[in-house]
């Protein structure tokens, strides 16, 4: 059955789930901020500055108007940095309709707050949505997604029958999406890995070999994994896609804006001057302050973290952090 759907974000990974809806048989209208983009979206079926070489599906329509995009949307996909999440939402929610199912494909934690996505997103829509809010992650890089290349993701929500619906709705005979009600561990391993491939990133930057990616990798994960459980994930959903599956992606491809600028940080480069070349949000940058103050709070050790932050905001050298990893207290695999 087609739905009309409003893609909120005309980002990279905001424009190839428009595609992928678009081609699933959906009318799908995206809301972009800058009108160059709406107008490369409407007349060139192309956008201009992302997904290189992508044609966009003729029917995709776009705008820069809350209201108009939302108006008659029958599923609202939120894919907006987690920093303008409570901005954004402030204004769309007078246009929603009672009980819109709605699908954040954001991947971060507040600062401040130290709040997931889910836990801003269930103040800031209509009450009669709350119920309907679902949750994407996995491993998903947007160029590929564009390019139809098979893909597998998860969708969490509180209540089942939510997250199966969207999943009914999204997938296609190249992107396949899982359930679960498990939403804490889907959204903290989407938000986490990110930090975790500034580090392989920065590890990578230095020269490092395979071993040293391995073991951040690894490290990483039972890392996220501690503060997760702590949290109330559930350990299966961290050996899943929104957890392994995404780190191992995330960790090991310049594609990642995350690893990138890890790669950039290992190279000597300051972090200002990387950001502003990469022109898109890099999530893990944010999460990393969110991160060592959650890990803090919650007393889960987070060395990799703890690396990381004081990489991005208090430049220390990058291989003094590694090989100080390396050297921390033996202990058994297990902690």
């Amino acid at each position: 059955m087609s739905e009309t759907i409003c893609v909120l974000g005309a980002g990279s990974f905001g424009t190839a789930l428009a595609k992928v809806l678009a081609e699933g048989g959906h009318g799908v209208r995206i809301v972009a901020r800058d009108q160059a983009v709406v107008d490369g979206i409407l007349n060139d079926h192309r956008h201009p500055r992302r997904l290189k070489g992508v044609r966009l599906p003729p029917g995709l329509k776009a705008t820069t108007s809350l209201a108009e995009g939302l108006t008659g949307a029958s599923m609202i996909v939120s894919s907006i940095p987690t920093v303008a999440v409570r901005e954004v939402w402030a204004q769309a929610r007078a246009h929603v309709a009672d009980g819109t199912l709605i699908m954040s494909a954001t991947k971060g934690i507040e600062n401040g707050s130290l709040k997931l996505v889910s836990d801003i997103l269930a103040e800031s829509v209509p009450p009669s949505c709350v119920d309907k809010l679902c949750y994407l992650s996995g491993p998903s890089f947007a160029i590929e997604m564009a390019r139809r290349l098979p893909t597998a993701v998860t969708i969490a929500a509180h209540d089942e029958g939510v997250a199966h619906k969207a999943q009914q709705i999204i997938s296609t005979d190249y992107f396949r999406a899982y359930t679960t009600t498990d939403v804490q561990g889907v959204e903290l391993g989407g938000a986490l890995k990110n930090v975790v491939a500034i580090a392989s990133g920065a590890a990578f930057g230095l020269g490092f070999g395979q071993n040293t990616l391995a073991a951040l990798i690894t490290r990483g994960l039972a890392e996220i994994g501690r503060l997760a459980v702590k949290l109330g994930a559930m350990p299966v959903t961290l050996q899943g896609l929104a957890g392994m599956g995404d780190l191992v992606l995330t960790c090991t491809s310049p594609t990642s804006r995350n690893y990138t600028v890890g790669v950039q940080i290992g190279q000597g480069r300051k972090l200002d001057a990387i950001l502003k070349d990469l022109g898109e949000v890099a999530e893990g940058v944010n999460t990393a302050r969110a991160v060592r103050d959650l890990g803090a709070r919650e007393g889960v050790e987070m060395p990799i973290a703890d690396a990381v932050y004081r990489l991005l905001f208090e430049n220390s050298d990058p291989r003094e952090e590694v090989v100080g990893l390396m050297g921390r207290r033996l202990k058994a695999e297990a902690h």
